[in-house]
């Protein structure tokens, strides 16, 4: 059975911002999780974000929540990771 998933409005917006070969990469992420949304680079978060899980994508994290009984993957936040060296 295939996932429906709704975005957040901050995952909107990350989205957006996002340049476009990273956008496509996560557009093409968000499509492979409508199959199985804890597949590939998935794992479950832990301490104060118990419940969240965070999917790796590139330099992004796509950070959601399932709710198995309705079939439906929400989106929370689409976030760039960046290193800095100083």
């Amino acid at each position: 059975m295939s996932w429906d998933f709704q975005l957040a409005s901050a995952a909107q917006r990350a989205l957006r911002r996002l340049h476009e070969p990273d956008r496509t990469r996560i557009n093409q992420a968000l499509n492979e999780m409508k199959d199985d949304p804890l597949s590939r680079d998935t794992i479950a978060l832990r301490g104060e974000y118990q419940g969240l899980f965070r999917r790796r994508v590139g330099s992004c994290r796509i950070i959601f929540r399932i709710k198995p009984d309705e079939h439906v993957i929400l989106i929370a936040d689409i976030v760039r990771r960046t290193s800095t060296t100083y």
